[in-house]
């Protein structure tokens, strides 16, 4: 049977999930749909009305055994439940079906954040002072400084930026405000002096191209791993290591974690501790000085005096 019924759903529901999604996230959703609708095609069914729980078993189950990694199908069921609930809101499902399938189990791994000093002089390097390298250094500590995800930096138009702090859509669509610090400000009131050289006189975009129109998410990309080369960092550099990096160094400076979930946008406060490194060796030192139970006794080795 043809896809085509089932399709044209697809489409509509990935165009309006790009306008506020990266392209990267947008292609992903997209595939994960395609292979259900394939897979629905299969089993006659043409229709999504008639998608189900024991539907969404059998495909992710299917995806499994053919080899699709736990990452890889967790991103499957987190797309296919975004695409439900997308249909619940326009009455074609009277429920959404994913929320009863569980999520495959998958190894977290902790990302790497860079060096507090070697970000500290990687941020401080010297550049020409031309309006593209105010632009790029307003993103850079805009990104360091706030911890915002790609799509988020991408999408800011002028009034979203206010005088210490910055609105932005996160994912999902939810609205938050950052904090927006002191050099970083300093290096957006540099690069708002010199927009005007560069920006179309009709866009809102707050960081614009050579073209005057808004810096597209692989432009920003692009320009992070050149000024890594440029300045001499030994180490890649994308917009999620910034954003690594924002959220483990406040973390391990304030040890608040609750505050840095709201900084980051997390609905879960599991994604947090997964998505930040904590110095351990801090936690236990605080860990020994504030537990009651903690506090040992006798000689340091902890056996019994």
């Amino acid at each position: 049977m043809s896809t085509a019924p089932l399709a044209s759903e697809v489409e509509a529901f990935v165009a309006a999930l790009a306008r506020t999604a990266s392209p990267a996230t947008a292609d992903a959703y997209r595939r994960d749909l395609e292979a259900l609708t394939a897979f629905l095609a299969d089993e006659g069914i043409d229709d999504w009305s008639r998608l189900d729980a024991a539907l969404l078993r059998r495909f992710l189950g299917g995806e499994r055994l053919r080899g699709l990694a736990p990452r890889s199908l967790a991103r499957r069921r987190a797309a296919i439940s975004r695409f439900a609930a997308h249909l619940v809101e326009r009455g074609r499902l009277a429920h959404n079906p994913a929320a009863l399938v569980k999520a495959p189990r998958q190894p977290r791994h902790l990302p790497r954040p860079l060096d507090v000093d070697q970000l500290s002089r990687f941020l401080d390097t010297p550049h020409d002072d031309s309006p593209l390298a105010r632009r790029d250094q307003a993103m850079l500590e805009l990104f360091y400084s706030s911890g915002l995800r790609l799509a988020e930096l991408a999408a800011l138009d002028l009034p979203d930026l206010q005088p210490q702090r910055v609105r932005v859509l996160g994912k999902g669509g939810k609205p938050r405000q950052v904090p927006v610090g002191r050099r970083a400000r300093q290096a957006l009131d540099a690069w708002l002096a010199v927009r005007g050289q560069l920006a179309a006189r009709d866009t809102q975009a707050l960081f614009v191209g050579v073209r005057g129109s808004r810096l597209g998410h692989r432009g920003i990309q692009r320009r992070l791993a050149e000024l890594a080369r440029a300045r001499g960092l030994a180490e890649h550099l994308h917009p999620h290591r910034l954003r690594h990096s924002f959220a483990s160094h406040l973390l391990e400076s304030s040890q608040d974690l609750r505050a840095v979930q709201e900084l980051l946008g997390h609905a879960d406060l599991a994604t947090t501790q997964v998505y930040t490194r904590l110095d351990w060796q801090h936690l236990a030192a605080s860990y020994d000085a504030a537990h009651p139970r903690a506090r040992r006794r006798g000689n340091d080795n902890g056996e019994p005096s």
